[in-house]
């Protein structure tokens, strides 16, 4: 319990370790700033990951392979449509990229400028004010990408690693979109192509989702170890219950439960809030007092408000030649030729003939995705089945090998009616009321979930597989990607956070999050929070220099140390990232 003990001084409290939360722990504790973070959650110890891959794998076992659940996690549906908040989420130091699939694009500049037909709100920022972020972010996580996608930003150089290979079944639905005058291109991963940064390369267990047991897919948890080498603080299992203000602008205090129940205050000069687009406005309408009867940061109404997700939409079928599914775990090709302008028409290039109509209505953009996972595995197959011998090796040849599918995202624009709330009628295991989500889907989003299950459906008759369905409106489900519900603005009526990632209403406190996102874009949203996250520390640690000058300097700035390979683990192949910003405190 003494290890959870609040530090004397702090100069930054962080609540949350997972990607945003590590970066910008990692960032201010290397320019030199005393740093906390409070994580809800628990260490989990590396050794432990080949066991959770063999636990994930057992029949009925995948869904409490990072220990989620339980009245610590409790949380309420009370929207038009349920939402299943826990399937994926993880609460702990490395948080949800402990089995995220790892695929990190940049968004476009479309997705800032409010560009989709000005269907959208505008971002107050633009995509050139994250470009030295977003590149950042690539070469601190390790991302292994090809510039070959013709719809994806400028960049100004290289990633950090080659890509992938594309899959078999990439080069099978390459063939067929070439046909169609569909361009394919392959995908930016944050997983190893070869030893980089202390960590191997991709061995290809398989079981990305949901966990790599190799470390070679990158989680949050390296920067977290990267923050405490700088001198932070991680501390664990101690969820924040609450934040205390001084009635003049500032907060004072992150109040924090330890496993024993026991409360403690955590003073900083500067707060961050990095748990999550349902946690952060959880803990901000949980921190209502005299006086903010409403909550903190929420002088605007709008904490919680704005929920956004990423949809998905599906189709599958088989052929009759070899896909050789489930060979690879994770995605190594995409289109996103649909994502500025889903409503274009699809003809086939040797005849002509239009197989998609073009439409002028308005869609969100459209992602995309050739699955390399399609269909059962042997595995599955085997367990599942009633059969032994040779009846089951019939089976097998029968059920498994020739599945082959396509996937996608669609963003949700914001809608205000799609919040997250407290449900004071349920309690967790502190007593605090749950988050409460209510969801639902709009028009806009059913008809383009419709257009790009036409796309899907028109690649897969080209190759000509026998459909089998499709995931669309009426069955569809979130990709988990929780946005907006503390959304960045320039009014504060209209928003709950600055360009700069500070709450409008409160001086000392700022969010590093997807909840900051004014808009949903469709594509994965990690690389973008972790150049938020980047961005938001930056100023904080500008604050908290124009503050400091003139104190002397605890320690010895210049970036992150070098890190010692794990055993079993390739070492660099050069220079291992570096996170401080290059600024060091007077």
């Amino acid at each position: 319990m003494e290890e959870r003990e609040p530090s004397d001084r702090a100069d930054v409290c962080v609540v949350g370790a997972g990607p945003a939360g590590a970066l910008v722990a990692s960032r201010l504790a290397n320019d030199g700033h005393d740093v906390v973070v409070l994580e809800a959650g628990p260490r989990f110890d590396f050794e432990s990951r080949q066991e959770r891959m063999e636990r994930a794998i057992r029949p009925g076992g995948r869904g409490d392979v990072w220990e989620m659940g339980g009245e610590r996690d409790a949380y309420t549906s009370g929207g038009d449509r349920f939402y299943p908040l826990n399937v994926t989420r993880v609460k702990g130091v490395g948080g949800s990229t402990l089995h995220w699939q790892g695929m990190v694009m940049r968004f476009h500049p479309t997705d800032f400028d409010g560009g989709h037909e000005n269907a959208d709100p505008a971002w107050p920022i633009s995509y050139e004010d994250l470009r030295p972020y977003y590149a950042e972010v690539e070469r601190a996580m390790g991302v292994a990408g090809d510039a070959d996608n013709p719809f994806a930003p400028s960049r100004e150089n290289p990633y950090p690693m080659p890509g992938f290979p594309p899959s078999y079944s990439d080069s099978l639905f390459a063939e067929a979109c070439e046909s169609l005058g569909i361009a394919t291109h392959s995908v930016p991963n944050a997983r190893n192509s070869e030893g980089y940064d202390g960590r191997g390369q991709c061995v290809g267990y398989g079981t990305c989702q949901p966990v790599c047991p190799s470390g070679a897919k990158y989680d949050a948890s390296v920067h977290a170890r990267d923050a405490e080498e700088a001198g932070a603080r991680i501390v664990d299992r101690v969820p924040v219950q609450r934040l205390e203000t001084d009635g003049e602008g500032r907060v004072t205090a992150a109040v924090y439960a330890t496993p024993d129940g026991t409360e403690h205050r955590q003073t900083a000069r500067e707060f961050v809030l990095a748990a999550g687009g349902v946690e952060i406005p959880r803990l901000l309408l949980l921190s209502r007092s005299e006086a903010h009867p409403n909550g903190l940061a929420n002088s605007s109404g709008l904490v919680g408000r704005y929920f956004m997700e990423h949809l998905f939409a599906g189709a599958g079928g088989t052929l009759d030649r070899e896909t050789r599914q489930n060979h690879v775990g994770f995605i190594t090709s995409e289109t996103h030729q649909f994502y500025d302008d889903p409503g274009q028409a699809v003809e086939h290039a040797g005849t002509g003939e239009t197989v998609v109509e073009s439409t002028g209505e308005s869609f969100s953009p459209i992602k995309l995705e050739f699955l390399n996972y399609a269909g059962p595995s042997p595995v599955e197959i085997a367990l599942d089945g009633e059969t032994w011998g040779d009846d089951l090796l019939a089976d097998l040849r029968s059920a498994y090998g020739t599945h082959i599918a396509m996937g996608g995202l669609v963003g949700q624009p914001p809608r205000k009616e799609n919040r997250v709330t407290l449900d004071t009628s349920r309690t967790d295991d502190h007593g605090n009321p749950v988050p409460d989500i209510r969801w639902s889907l709009g028009s806009r989003v059913k008809r383009s979930l419709r257009r790009a299950n036409e796309i899907q459906v028109a690649i897969l008759r080209e190759l000509g597989a026998e459909i089998g369905g499709t995931v669309g409106p009426e069955h569809t489900g979130p990709a988990y990607h929780h946005m907006g519900t503390t959304r960045m603005g320039t009014d504060p009526a209209e928003s709950v956070v600055t360009p700069t990632l500070r709450t409008h209403d409160l001086t000392n406190l700022s969010v590093a999050s997807s909840s900051a996102f004014v808009t949903a874009g469709s594509l994965n949203p990690t690389l973008t929070i972790g150049a938020l996250a980047l961005k938001c520390a930056d100023h904080v640690g500008q604050r908290l220099s124009s503050r400091a000058r003139g104190s002397p300097r605890r320690r010895a700035t210049g970036g992150l140390p070098r890190r010692r390979p794990r055993a079993g683990t390739a070492a660099p192949r050069g220079p291992v990232p570096r996170l401080s910003s290059g600024r060091t405190r007077p």
